[in-house]
């Protein structure tokens, strides 16, 4: 816990944030820093909660402890909506409180004496939670990298896909497309080569799938459409981005029967025995909205939502094009990964805040590879969004 740096990122923006609302009290302050949902919540969706919290309140409705991998009709409803045609049945998937609770509970399954590879910038929950697990040394203040982690860097001048051939062998691969918080999407032929790279290794691949909804192409929206991908991958995604699910919490991790460690044992075991030790299953509430969600109704609601989203980033995405700045991502994912070079990120996180009072989100929270970068989030109301693009063009015409 010692060798953390500082605050997990998004509480410091918080602290931040409550700093400046302290000090310009009348500043109608515009957050698109944290990837946090604010359109409702479909009706569709909701009512399949409401019913369901209401039988709980009848004998015939009540139910207590549920299965801790999640109810039987959810796992086939997962199974045949996103993963038809890939060889993933319903016993394969654990359904969850979410994405990010899954990334512990791997780490608790992987252990301390384990190796592994990020991309870098990446989602800090995946670094953050090493340290606390003790697989890493100690963070190195010169180069921003704990000891013992390979970074994957991913940059505009490698198209964001790390150089394979320079990475180091680990135990574990964590990879997230479309990749918060740059934006960017893994192609087909990247992602054959990742699982390539793996199998040659004997790495597992922890795919983090949660924006996959936005992919605007044909570009993969799980990792087990690549052939041999049940091999050497587990794949963690949730409801949060697509649903509007970030306070509700439910999400899915899929862990392959044929994922096995190297002495033969099914990865899928062990994990049951994590999940049945650490968790007593999703709330019945959330997982009757999960159900709601993946009707015929329910998922036209869900394209919606993303659409919404997907707009919004197109006015960010417009704006800091017209404004003359190097922009990347926005097109398969709800992120805008702008480029300000020789500039730290922190400073122009702090500029935009003092100047426009808009919440971003500085590009080194992510890895030392988003120095000079910042996120800018398009999960927000529209009025917000036009509003904000109006004070950036602002600022920097």
């Amino acid at each position: 816990m010692a060798k953390l740096q500082a605050g997990y990122l998004f509480p410091e923006i918080a602290r931040r944030r409550a700093a400046h609302i302290l000090k310009y009290p009348d500043a109608q302050v515009i957050s698109l820093g944290i990837g946090d949902t604010t359109e409702p919540i479909p009706e569709v969706i909701t009512s399949a909660m409401a019913q369901r919290s209401h039988s709980l309140s009848t004998l015939e409705g009540y139910s207590g402890y549920g299965a801790e991998q999640g109810e039987k009709k959810l796992r086939a409803a997962i199974a045949s909506t996103f993963y038809a045609d890939m060889g993933i049945e319903e016993s394969d998937i654990f359904v969850s409180d979410g994405a990010k609770c899954d990334i512990s509970r791997l780490q608790l399954l992987f252990g301390s004496n384990v190796t592994m590879a990020v991309q870098d910038p990446s989602y800090p929950a995946y670094v953050d939670s090493s340290v606390i697990m003790g697989q890493t040394g100690q963070f190195q203040k010169d180069i921003e990298k704990y000891g013992n982690i390979e970074y994957m860097r991913c940059s505009p001048e490698n198209g964001f896909f790390p150089d394979l051939s320079t990475i180091q062998k680990t135990d574990i691969i964590f990879f997230c497309s479309p990749n918060n918080p740059t934006g960017s999407a893994a192609t087909r032929e990247q992602l054959t080569q990742l699982v390539r790279f793996a199998k040659e290794n004997g790495s597992i691949i922890v795919y983090d799938s949660a924006y996959a909804m936005y992919i605007s192409d044909d570009r993969p929206r799980s990792i087990f459409e690549i052939p041999g991908a049940k091999e050497v991958a587990i794949e963690t995604t949730s409801f949060s981005k697509y649903a509007g699910f970030t306070g509700v919490r439910l999400g899915w991790t899929v862990v392959p029967k044929e994922l096995l460690f190297s002495d033969g044992f099914p990865v899928a075991k062990d994990f049951n025995r994590i999940v049945c030790t650490c968790f007593n299953g999703a709330s019945n509430i959330a997982q009757a909205g999960g159900l709601a969600c993946l009707s015929p109704e329910g998922l036209k609601a869900m394209h919606e939502v993303v659409s919404f989203y997907k707009d919004n980033t197109k006015l960010i995405v417009d704006t800091f094009n017209s404004l003359g700045f190097k922009v990347y991502g926005g097109e398969h994912a709800p992120y805008v990964w702008v480029h300000f070079p020789g500039r730290s990120s922190w400073d122009v996180f702090a500029e935009i805040l003092e100047k426009t009072h808009i919440v971003t989100t500085p590009g080194s929270g992510f890895g030392p590879g988003g120095e000079g970068f910042i996120r800018v989030s398009a999960f927000g109301h529209r009025g917000n969004v036009l509003e904000a693009c109006k004070r950036f063009k602002l600022l920097y015409k």
